[in-house]
């Protein structure tokens, strides 16, 4: 289970949510269904989940390379995001449990 949360996201809109709703956002594998995930992160922080909202990106066309052998695709990277919501009066601390 320790594999399926990969790193929390901590960026000002995930840290907004995080305050307000009581979501927290992680990088997840990305063939972890919402079960999973939901499992893994009640294990990981001691917490209970009552909702999983996930998003795929990525593995679209990205850029284009210049080479030696002419103009070559690359593919962005393919991720998935998982915004987790706990009970309330609950809350992850991210700066000292990860």
């Amino acid at each position: 289970m320790q594999g399926i949360v990969k790193k929390p996201i901590i960026t000002e809109k995930a840290t907004f949510a995080s305050e307000g709703r009581n979501a927290f956002t992680f990088e997840v594998e990305r063939k972890a269904n919402k079960l999973e995930i939901k499992k893994a992160v009640e294990k990981m922080y001691g917490v209970h989940v009552t909702e999983v909202r996930t998003q795929n990106y990525g593995g679209g066309k990205s850029s284009m390379k210049y080479t030696n052998k002419g103009i070559v695709e690359q593919r962005s990277k393919q991720w998935k995001k998982a915004i987790v919501t706990v009970a309330d009066g609950e809350t992850i601390d991210l700066f000292n449990n990860y």
